[in-house]
């Protein structure tokens, strides 16, 4: 029987951090049930052959060269009266700090239909192995449902594969959770232009077929066929030549310890700010945990990975005895829909009414280069302020070049408890290939249509 001085369930970044942290410094095992950590957000890419699916999977050095073990089973069992993990080849692990990496996996509503074949969430290796031979055997259209990044994404895999798609939301825009729907008019246009039939405002009720799913039913009435017919024409002859995705949300793996002493909350295991759960020496981190958010101290949804990577870096520290604490989910995050580039991070305007908070919001737009420039592009700036305190709340961008640097200048605004005022303040610099010209600069443009609100 082995003995650990850390256990770690689960084999993704949450886990693979820990290994790099604590691997020389303590006897850690982490218990991988996939046989690869994925890179699941490059998934779509492979989709799209972009890149290999080999280049998809993670090195088993990243865990084994930090120094930790690493196994390759199921944990079917913890018994934590005896800190003993069992597992599916008949081993069993004796631990004296147990960790929760377990994950999420895509949430697949329940109705009728879901047991056919060709339908699948988008998560695993096997998720994407199935889709990639599903392709190469004729696969002719797909059905995605939810409109939020890895949907898009996977929708635009799809369609660049050569397939017919279908993009289903009930939402009543593109990217529900990323950004309001005055910033999406140019997306969803994107979408269409790259032939995507798009439905929003729609839900899926109900998936058809004998063995294989053939109809997908909205609540709308409209029906898509996974044949050569229209939605008015009585379909003959059905064949087996399209799937349906579910990409609508992710839900905590916690099965493993559903019943057990270990309290759990409607969105996964809940922890305090060092990671530590109910129970003493369990611990958890990353998708499969509930915690909060940075902005308002309560419950809020954060399942990204450049998330879980925080998380577990806090909890290596603390195992080692240092007194780092994590602030809360901030929510920073990125997309490509077409030739834009998209983020948001904290709240966003309907989130935070939602809240309770009385918002101004402030618009820029600008161009990614001195508009002289024969490559410049749009760059569209939104902020969302609470009108009480003037405080940073959330912010979004749309632009025809990436994103992300700009959206990680304004978490760690928000994270500082900046206010648009100070924000006015921003120094910036400039270049004709890279920005707008000297004399301005789309965050502080929309922090001073902000601050004219306010005043």
């Amino acid at each position: 029987m082995d003995t650990y001085e850390i256990a770690v369930i689960g084999g993704g970044p949450a886990a693979i951090t820990l290994a790099k942290i604590l691997g020389k410094k303590k006897r850690i095992a982490v218990i991988r049930p996939e046989d690869h950590s994925m890179i699941y957000c490059a998934m779509p890419y492979a989709i799209e052959g972009l890149i290999s699916v080999e280049k998809t999977l993670k090195k088993d050095t990243l865990v084994t060269d930090a120094g930790a073990d690493l196994i390759r089973a199921v944990v079917e069992q913890i018994d934590l009266e005896n800190k003993r993990l069992l597992l599916s080849d008949s081993r069993t692990i004796t631990y004296e700090k147990l960790v929760l990496a377990t994950g999420a996996e895509p949430f697949i509503p329940p109705i009728p239909g879901t047991a056919l074949m060709g339908v699948t969430g988008f998560k695993t290796e096997n998720d994407l192995s199935a889709i990639k031979k599903f392709i190469t055997m004729g696969l002719k259209k797909a059905v995605v449902v939810g409109a939020g990044a890895i949907g898009i994404e996977l929708a635009q895999a799809l369609k660049e594969s050569g397939l017919q798609v279908d993009l289903v939301d009930l939402g009543s825009s593109v990217l529900p959770n990323l950004v309001d729907r005055e910033m999406t008019d140019e997306l969803e246009g994107e979408i269409l232009r790259m032939g995507i039939d798009l439905h929003l405002g729609a839900k899926v009720v109900s998936l058809e077929g004998s063995t294989w799913v053939e109809r997908v039913s909205l609540d709308n009435g409209r029906v898509i066929h996974f044949d050569q017919n229209d939605e008015c024409t009585e379909p003959e002859g059905l064949t087996h030549d399209g799937i349906v995705i579910f990409a609508a949300g992710m839900k905590p793996s916690v099965e493993l310890v559903r019943g057990s002493a270990i309290a759990l909350g409607k969105d996964g295991i809940i922890v305090n700010d060092v990671m530590e759960t109910s129970e003493k020496d369990i611990y958890a981190v990353g998708d499969c945990t509930q915690y909060l958010s940075g902005i308002t101290g309560r419950v809020s949804p954060g399942k990204l990975a450049t998330n879980a990577v925080p998380m577990a870096k806090i909890l290596g520290l603390h195992l080692l005895g240092q007194g780092r604490t994590y602030p809360g989910f901030y929510n920073g995050a990125a997309t490509k829909v077409g030739n834009f580039f998209v983020g948001g991070t904290g709240l966003s305007e309907r989130i935070a009414r939602q809240e309770g908070y009385e918002v101004v919001t402030g618009f820029s737009e600008v161009t990614t280069q001195f508009p002289i420039m024969p490559e410049a592009k749009r760059l569209k700036v939104k902020l969302v302020a609470d009108a009480a305190s003037g405080r940073l709340l959330g912010a979004q961008i749309v632009s025809g070049e990436p994103v992300t640097g700009r959206i990680d200048l304004l978490t760690f605004a928000i994270q500082k408890e900046t206010s648009v005022r100070e924000l006015t303040d921003l120094s910036y610099s400039s270049q004709p290939y890279q920005s707008f010209y000297p004399a301005a600069n789309g965050v502080v443009l929309a922090a001073e249509d902000v601050l004219r609100q306010l005043s």
